[in-house]
């Protein structure tokens, strides 16, 4: 999952999967989420995102990930 802020025009894309969006709906005014052709969602788009997030304070927690070889070399 990658954020991705425009500052220049206010907007916040959040991607959840690397799989091409094929149709985008607008869930909300100024939020569009994207759809790829088996129609999961692969990003949100949120429009004046300043106004509808609070960009300053973004955390995760209870976050399950797989385990991975951590070593470091």
């Amino acid at each position: 999952m990658k954020f991705k802020y425009y500052p220049e025009t206010d907007s916040l894309y959040i991607d959840l999967s690397s799989n091409p969006g094929t149709e985008s709906k607008e869930v909300a005014d100024g939020v569009v989420i994207d759809l790829d052709r088996d129609g999961n969602i692969v990003g949100i788009d949120i429009d004046q995102a300043s106004k509808k997030v609070d960009l300053d304070d973004l955390s995760f927690s209870k976050i399950p990930f797989l385990k991975k070889d951590l070593s470091i070399t």
